[in-house]
């Protein structure tokens, strides 16, 4: 006997012009894989607090090897969350734009409203 998922007792909705990008939906997926990374949402996070900052002063702020934040930065760069900005010999980072801060802060909010 086949089961039903639905007692029929509502309006359904018509689905024949429903369709889904799923090479979008991929990417999507795959841009929030990034922040699902602790080391890299520390990242976001120092960022988005603290603004524009250099390697080491991240690194500092999170208690880890500049080579681990350095490593983790390249994928925020990759994934285009972070862009850098030459000093002289140094690089700073801050976040790509005001995209990225409505995720984190969006995402932040949500954690804390549980």
């Amino acid at each position: 006997m086949e089961e039903k998922l639905c007692s029929g007792e509502h309006p359904h909705h018509d689905f024949k012009n429903f369709a889904l990008d799923y090479d979008v939906l991929y990417d999507l997926s795959e841009f929030f894989k990034v922040f699902g990374d602790s080391t890299r949402i520390s990242i976001i996070a120092v960022l988005y607090k603290e603004g524009e900052l250099c390697v080491c002063d991240i690194a500092a702020a999170l208690g880890a090897s500049q080579s681990a934040i350095s490593h983790q930065l390249r994928i925020l760069r990759t994934a285009g969350l972070v862009k850098p900005r030459r000093l002289g010999k140094t690089i700073c980072y801050s976040l790509d734009d005001a995209h990225v801060e409505e995720i984190y802060k969006v995402g932040l909010e949500h954690s804390l409203h549980k």
